[in-house]
C-alpha cells in the first residue's frame, strides 16, 4: 500500500511528473532525485530569457555517456546550444546507462559564452571532476561560435556538511548563476556566488521547492 501511495502522481509540470515520493524526499534529509532537479530547472526556465538554458539531468547524462556522436543529434539539436550564452548542466556520477535515477552525487557544469569557459562547481570538491571533464569534452565541440576551445575551470563553492545535500547545493548554485546573468552580469560571478550560496539559503531550499510544488498543486 505504501509503495502505491508513494507512486501517486501529484503534479504534471512541463515535461516533469512529480509523485508523492518526490514530496517525501523534499521533506526529509534525502538525496534529491532526477525528477526534483528537472522540475526546479523547468520552473526557473519559465522566467528566464531564451539565451539561458538549464539542461534536464537526463539530457546532460546522455550527452556525457553517448559514444555515438550521430546518435546525439536528436537530443542536442533541439537545445540550440549555439544560440545560448549561459548553459547549465547538472552532473550525476552514475556510470550505468541502463540504470535510471542512478548515482549518488550531483554537481554542476556552467558554460559562459562571454568568458568562453566551462566552470565546474562541486559541493564535495573534486568528487565529480572525472564526470565533469567527460561532459565538458563531449559538449565543448557542440557550442560553436568560438575559434578557441572553451577552457575548463574548477570554481569555488560552499561545501556540504552531510552526505545528502549535493542536489540542494547544485540547485542553489544554478539559481545563483541565473540571477547573476539575468541581473547585472558585469559583477564578478565569484562575488555573486559568495553572496547567494550560503548555508542559510541551502538550508531553506528544500522547503522553498516544496512550497512551490504545493502552490502549483493548489492552482490546478
Amino acid at each position: 500500500m505504501e509503495a502505491t501511495e508513494g507512486n501517486e502522481k501529484v503534479l504534471s509540470y512541463e515535461d516533469v511528473i512529480l509523485r508523492k515520493s518526490d514530496l517525501d524526499i523534499l521533506q526529509g534529509p534525502y538525496f534529491l532525485n532526477d525528477c526534483i532537479i528537472e522540475f526546479y530547472f523547468a520552473y526557473l526556465s519559465s522566467s528566464l530569457p531564451q539565451d539561458i538554458l538549464l539542461v534536464p539531468p537526463c539530457i546532460s547524462f546522455w550527452i556525457m555517456s553517448c559514444t555515438d556522436k550521430q546518435g546525439l543529434e536528436p537530443f542536442v539539436n533541439p537545445l540550440k546550444l549555439q544560440s545560448r550564452n549561459l548553459v547549465i548542466f547538472p552532473i550525476n556520477d552514475n556510470d550505468d546507462v541502463s540504470m535510471a535515477e542512478g548515482g549518488s552525487h550531483w554537481s554542476l557544469l556552467v558554460y559562459i559564452r562571454k568568458k568562453n569557459a566551462f566552470l565546474y562547481f562541486d559541493s564535495m570538491m573534486g568528487c565529480n571532476e572525472w564526470h565533469a571533464v567527460k561532459l565538458y569534452r563531449a559538449v565543448n565541440v557542440l557550442m560553436g561560435g568560438q575559434s578557441v576551445s572553451a577552457k575548463f575551470v574548477e570554481g569555488k563553492t560552499l561545501q556540504q556538511k552531510n552526505g545528502y545535500d549535493c542536489g540542494v547545493h547544485t540547485l542553489v548554485v544554478a539559481e545563483a548563476f541565473c540571477c547573476w546573468y539575468y541581473g547585472n552580469n558585469e559583477e564578478d560571478f565569484d562575488n555573486a556566488l559568495e553572496r547567494q550560496v550560503t548555508a542559510n539559503i541551502v538550508g531553506e531550499m528544500r522547503r522553498k521547492i516544496l512550497s512551490i510544488i504545493l502552490h502549483l498543486i493548489d492552482k490546478r
